[in-house]
């Protein structure tokens, strides 16, 4: 319950040595809903894979470094736009995947989606218990009650690698976050009700960028090196809302092969089943599920446990990535490929541009 639960506060900055990363299910994972059930296959990558567990690796030890060859430690870079960043790693994403599953594992999580041959993989909901404050009374109780101590924030991490036409392997990581507040706002209702459901709250890009420079490290990058690359940022393109011949569309001013990734980490944050992508002809093929304002948050736990709660039936899209030059326009289609201008557009319009932000 959330009056057993301890917050941080409005900082999310991630601190090198403030992560201390635990599933919250060692058994079942969260019930997943229609928009993010798993994806059809196919033989993109046909890597043949084993099973998923969570390692024992504590954080703040230092784990032996993947024997890196010294020649190999300069392919890899951090591109970056904006506060969002990427890897891009001078070797195929079948030699990447396991290093990669391996970084997660040792980070004290556990795999709900495994997918070689889409290049996807996703965290199950974890809590940050660095972020309990370490008070006299946590310090002298925490070891031997340790499990009635909790944050009220929930956070789940989704890796998606993609070949570059250079051959490259490009490393998206996107942070989704959930957070557990009283129904009422309040501490209690009126009469008495002081239940809690969890929301989703804003993505954080410190988060992503700190996985990032771990990520650097466990493929070969010194320390020193890793924290100058993801130091320094960019101006944020511009980002706006248009109408072309009653379409709702994202404009961007940045070129094609930028805004392409960006677009694509938006998605990845705002929860959409990206089913495929094309990147030749500038198509994401995603799965979107219509918000249904009556629906009944089981709440967390319920979740975790197996409750579910009504929800509409997920439409598939596509998300057309068109440039000239310096600027970007970014629409919806629907199934067919035609023009898409429904509520649903618009809202996906919204969704992807408040992202892009």
């Amino acid at each position: 319950m959330l009056g057993l639960s301890l917050t941080l506060g409005a900082c999310s900055v991630l601190q090198s040595d403030k992560v201390d990363y635990k599933s919250a299910s060692t058994a079942p994972s969260l019930a997943v809903p229609p928009d993010l059930t798993q994806l059809a296959r196919d033989n993109r990558y046909a890597i043949p894979g084993g099973p998923v567990t969570a390692s024992s690796y504590q954080l703040g030890q230092a784990g032996p470094a993947v024997p890196v060859a010294v020649a190999t430690i300069a392919d890899v870079r951090i591109e970056r736009s904006g506060n969002q960043r990427w890897l891009v790693v001078k070797r195929p994403p079948e030699v990447l995947w396991d290093p990669i599953k391996e970084f997660w594992q040792e980070y004290g999580f556990l795999l709900s989606m495994d997918q070689k041959n889409l290049g996807i993989m996703e965290t199950d909901w974890a809590e940050n218990r660095a972020k309990i404050p370490q008070d006299l009374i946590r310090q002298s109780l925490g070891k031997i009650f340790d499990s009635l101590y909790s944050t009220a924030e929930r956070d789940r991490f989704r890796t998606r690698l993609e070949r570059n036409a250079a051959g490259e392997t490009e490393i998206y990581v996107s942070h989704r976050g959930m957070i557990e507040v009283y129904r009422s706002g309040n501490a209690a209702t009126a009469t008495g009700d002081a239940s809690t459901v969890w929301q989703p709250r804003p993505a954080e890009p410190e988060l992503e960028t700190e996985f990032l420079r771990r990520m650097m490290v466990k493929l070969g990058v010194s320390q020193e090196q890793a924290k100058a690359a993801t130091a320094a940022g960019l101006a944020q393109p511009s980002v706006r809302i248009a109408q072309f011949d009653g379409q709702p569309v994202v404009q961007i001013d940045d070129n094609f092969d930028r805004a392409w990734r960006r677009v694509g980490l938006s998605l990845d944050r705002t929860g959409f089943t990206v089913e495929d992508r094309d990147r030749s002809r500038g198509i994401y093929f995603v799965r979107y599920v219509e918000p249904n304002p009556d629906r009944q948050d089981p709440g967390f736990l319920g979740r975790l446990f197996g409750g579910s709660a009504k929800t509409n039936s997920p439409v598939k899209y596509r998300i057309a990535v068109r440039s000239q030059g310096d600027s970007t326009t970014v629409s919806v289609l629907n199934d067919a490929g035609t023009a898409e201008t429904s509520a649903n557009a618009q809202r996906i319009v919204k969704v992807i541009a408040d992202d892009l932000k």
